[in-house]
């Protein structure tokens, strides 16, 4: 996967999606602007978004735990910096999971964005070198049970319509 960083156009959206997800930057902001503007839904949009800081934060509680470095490739080095040294579990592909599940149950349009969205995020922390497949695989487990298992509170009160 690494390898496929050496087309320009691929590292430059595998940066640009790692850059976005730090931190789960791009899947709170998408929370917080659902929130602004689906009055309807603003306490379910919410929920989702605490749903996935909770992932986030779940995830970065694991890598202290487990202390995996992250790979080193003798021919490749990682297209980004990262904010740690630790890799298991990707916390990237933690909220990008967390925000596919709660997204795609307030909105039928966030079915069918945060998915593929969420997928191609977890896809550019392998590209740019950085995880391990297993790192992502247990990142987006995570994040997909945690919004999953937090799904009712977050449309509690009727606020989703699913």
């Amino acid at each position: 996967m690494r390898d496929c960083g050496g087309d320009p156009r691929i590292a430059a959206a595998a940066r640009a999606l790692s850059w976005s997800g730090e931190h789960g930057a791009v899947w709170l902001a998408a929370g917080l602007t659902g929130a602004t503007l689906d009055h309807e839904r603003r306490g379910a949009w919410l929920r989702g978004t605490a749903l996935i800081g909770a992932a986030h934060l779940a995830s970065m509680g694991i890598k202290r735990l487990v202390r995996r470095p992250r790979p080193q490739l003798p021919a490749r080095q990682p297209l980004v910096k990262t904010a740690g040294r630790h890799s298991f579990p990707s916390s990237h592909a933690t909220s990008a999971a967390a925000a596919a599940v709660a997204f795609g149950a307030l909105r039928p349009a966030g079915r069918h964005l945060a998915p593929p969205l969420a997928a191609m995020m977890c896809v550019s922390r392998l590209v740019v070198g950085v995880h391990y497949p297993s790192d992502v695989a247990a990142g987006a487990l995570l994040g997909g049970l945690t919004a999953g298992i937090g799904a009712q509170w977050m449309k509690k009160g009727g606020a989703a319509h699913v």
